[in-house]
């Protein structure tokens, strides 16, 4: 399996695999969304079978939920759920105080509800999501379809008042039409390049009407698992105010990850 898959592929599967094993036997996880979150589903499931784990798994989208029940994961909603152990997620970006950049799939809002229902998020990622200043990948916005154009304008506005280096934003297309997430709304991704205060950004845009929420996750992530093509693997607690390291072994996997290559 190892030799069919790209240098960015095997990090994102060591980082998932070491994930997984933090997750216990009755625990109700909280299932992520992306290409990365969707190489830990497989890997949640493998050992959830090989190991016979009574879970309870909320996943964060619909894909999420497809992927997850295909599997053999038992799928519950979150009001069934209330609270969970834990929630593994990816992320576009995160810094060193381990706050993120999420929403490149989409999935942005059910993401930070879920994640903030849970007693803990690990986040798994590939070397090249870790950055110094947070901006550098476009900061998704959920925003309702009524009068977007003037939710944009007032962003835009907003903007010009804060220490950014870009300020140029883009609804985010499906082809021909504007996206719509699972909840029916559209995403305006937001081009920053550099945000010089994250959690001010955050609370400033919740503020604008039309706006339902944003990718800054800030405070909410307390483990970034971090794959490197090799096996490597870093794991920064914040709590802890740690880096473990670690290593994982390409031969044990098999044929259930393959399908999963891009």
């Amino acid at each position: 399996m190892s030799a069919e898959l790209s240098p960015i592929d095997k990090a994102k599967f060591a980082a998932a695999k070491r994930a997984v094993g933090y997750v216990k036997d009755g625990m109700k996880v909280g299932l992520g969304t992306g290409s990365t979150a969707a190489w830990m589903v497989r890997c949640l499931a493998e050992r959830a079978q090989r190991e016979g784990l009574k879970l309870q798994c909320v996943p964060t989208s619909t894909r999420t939920a497809k992927l997850a029940g295909d599997l053999g994961l038992k799928v519950i909603p979150l009001d069934e759920a209330k609270w969970l152990d834990l929630t593994i997620d990816g992320t576009d970006e995160f810094d060193g105080d381990l706050n993120l950049i999420k929403g490149g799939g989409g999935a942005l809002l059910q993401e930070k509800i879920v994640a903030t229902a849970s007693d803990q998020m690990i986040v798994i990622a590939d070397v090249s999501k870790k950055v110094e200043a947070l901006g550098a990948f476009p900061l998704p916005v959920e925003v309702i379809p009524f009068g977007w154009q003037t939710t944009k304008a007032l962003l835009e506005e907003l903007l010009e008042s804060l220490d950014v280096m870009g300020r140029s934003t883009s609804l985010r297309m499906n082809g021909d039409a504007a996206y719509v997430t699972d909840e029916g709304n559209h995403i305006l991704d937001l081009h920053l390049n550099r945000i010089g205060d994250a959690r001010q950004l955050a609370m400033a845009l919740n503020q604008i009407p039309g706006i339902v929420e944003n990718g800054l996750f800030i405070d909410i992530c307390d483990v970034v698992v971090l794959g490197s093509g090799d096996g490597s693997i870093q794991v920064h607690d914040i709590n802890q105010g740690t880096i473990g390291e670690d290593k994982i072994d390409f031969l044990e996997t098999d044929n259930l990850f393959t399908d999963l290559a891009d």
